[in-house]
């Protein structure tokens, strides 16, 4: 199982049920990273998604508490437990943790490979994911040239479970 996210310099991912910063080049990443995989996210990030619709060209998998929740296009499991059965279908290369903030801290121990889209900006972020640098259990071991877009700096990194 693997994670994906965009932080900021104090690991924020998100403001107001949105991202902190519209980046081209990361959505672009997103998307080659999740393409025909499974992804695995809360009701909330969902929501989030253009038209509060499903991503396209993945099989999306949804973690709520909320029983009486339901959306067409998408597997639709509501304890830790069941998530763990449906993901079990599945190659753990193939499926990516999209988030929210709630998803990221119950999954990111048992994740084999973690993509960071590092922003060097910090936003008044209400939502964060646990800092990646300080987990023992993993390391850098990819990290693209620093780009910029908009004004802002950013760069892929790449960690390995140890």
């Amino acid at each position: 199982m693997n994670l994906i996210a965009a932080a900021d310099q104090n690991w924020g991912i998100g403001k107001d049920g949105g991202l902190l910063v519209h980046l081209p080049g990361d959505l672009r990443y997103f998307r080659e990273k999740t393409k025909g995989k499974v992804v695995v996210m809360g009701r909330a990030t969902l929501e989030s998604l253009p038209g509060g619709r499903p991503l396209p060209e993945r099989t999306n998998i949804v973690l709520t508490s909320d029983t009486s929740f339901g959306k067409e296009g998408c597997i639709i499991v509501h304890s830790m437990e069941k998530l763990m059965t449906e993901c079990a279908k599945y190659a753990p290369d193939d499926v990516m943790i999209i988030g929210g903030e709630q998803v990221y801290m119950q999954l990111i121990r048992q994740c084999d490979r973690i993509f960071i889209t590092k922003i060097f900006e910090t936003f008044d972020a209400d939502k964060h994911i646990m800092n990646v640098d300080r987990m023992k259990h993993f390391e850098p071991v990819w990290e693209s040239d620093v780009m910029e877009e908009n004004g802002i700096q950013y760069q892929f990194v790449e960690y390995r479970r140890k």
